[in-house]
């Protein structure tokens, strides 16, 4: 049966943006018990586990240690209705695992769509540190379960692809234990496991699933928790070409977040296959959201230029709703980078306050004819 065909998105958050008190009147209305609040955030609001299932393999899954990352936490609310549409996928998937899902690790975070928690910490860099409540939680509840597995789920920016081309709609990674990189079995089981997910989706989504840098990270989450025995595996979000509330990347999101628990559970901590993970391509830093091509400058003297812009979500005090502000990342011959969108200033105006386009300050500027 092909989970695409199956894919439903939960009605109830239709935008990118998720409010905490909407998540936590809906975890209450609809799924009280299997939910349990494991600790209180540094402004006191409460962050949830889910747990599901009755099977032997323990998996942990987070969303939302990164505020402005919504997309695992919908994808989390559109497999379980996308399962209770299906009853047979759903019993032999949780007859095989029990699965324990924090929703919004970060609800502060959330709240205010920041990368950070409320105290400016970014939780995946404070595994050592634990100078922020929520990364003592997410490790209490690590140390209090033996877990076979825990996906660590992200979102990445619309700059990378897979060939330089094709958007990285989905990223992958089994996190690397030290800076030699080495491969090791705990390694190969997380590759096993993304090979499976990717030999699903390569098909739905060609050219569009990529492989994320295995960089060491010595204070990230992932890499510490498989450094200590627990497989890890890294989910990332991307783009998805005219998807910036990134509505296809979550349905094959929550695809990729089926296949894996569905991989988990049948192969149950082994290897086999492991080595198609590199077939996987790479991520690449490729592209900007915008490039105004031939830009000439209203100068005195002759001044073509390529302006680079990209887009930053950002969320209005007291609004639900996420918009998109440009912003320029980079002034003169970008030739090195392509735009999702292109567009060629040849024999048009520059009209702007300033002679030019300041770096990291929002567009103000028009191209006229």
């Amino acid at each position: 049966m092909n989970f695409e065909h199956l894919y439903q998105q939960n009605p109830d958050f239709p935008n990118r943006y998720i409010s905490p008190e909407k998540l936590f009147f809906y975890l209450h209305t609809n799924l009280s018990n299997y939910i349990c609040e494991i600790g209180r955030s540094y402004l006191d609001k409460p962050i949830y586990q889910l747990t599901i299932g009755n099977g032997d393999i323990s998996i942990l899954a987070w969303s939302q240690m990164h505020g402005n990352e919504s997309n695992a936490t919908h994808a989390m609310l559109d497999l379980l209705i996308t399962l209770d549409k299906a009853p047979e996928l759903k019993d032999e998937l949780l007859n095989k695992i029990t699965l324990d899902f924090i929703f919004m690790l970060n609800p502060d975070g959330s709240e205010k769509w920041t990368r950070l928690n409320a105290s400016d910490i970014d939780l995946n860099r404070d595994f050592h540190n634990e100078a922020s409540k929520e990364i003592k939680i997410l490790k209490q509840v690590v140390a209090k379960k033996k877990y076979h597995y825990a996906l660590n789920l992200h979102e990445q920016r619309t700059i990378f692809t897979t060939d330089g081309i094709h958007p990285a709609t989905l990223s992958f990674l089994a996190p690397s234990e030290n800076v030699e990189r080495t491969i090791t079995e705990n390694r190969k089981k997380c590759m096993a496991v993304i090979a499976n997910v990717y030999n699903h989706l390569k098909e739905m989504i060609p050219n569009q699933i990529g492989r994320y840098s295995d960089e060491f990270y010595p204070a990230s989450t992932g890499d510490n928790f498989i450094k200590a025995g627990m497989p890890t595996i890294l989910f990332e979000g991307g783009h998805f070409v005219n998807d910036y509330t990134r509505k296809d990347t979550r349905k094959y999101y929550t695809i990729a977040l089926y296949y894996a628990l569905k991989a988990i559970s049948e192969i149950d901590s082994d290897t086999e296959g492991w080595e198609t993970y590199f077939e996987i391509p790479e991520n690449k830093e490729t592209h900007y959201d915008i490039i105004y091509r031939n830009v000439k400058l209203n100068t005195d003297h002759e001044c073509i230029l390529d302006i680079a812009v990209q887009y930053r979500e950002l969320k209005e005090e007291g609004k639900d709703e996420i918009s998109f502000v440009p912003f320029v990342m980079e002034v003169g011959d970008v030739k090195g980078r392509k735009g999702w969108l292109e567009i060629d200033c040849t024999g048009k105006k520059f009209i702007s306050l300033t002679k030019y386009p300041k770096l990291d300050t929002e567009v103000n500027f028009t191209i006229e004819d």
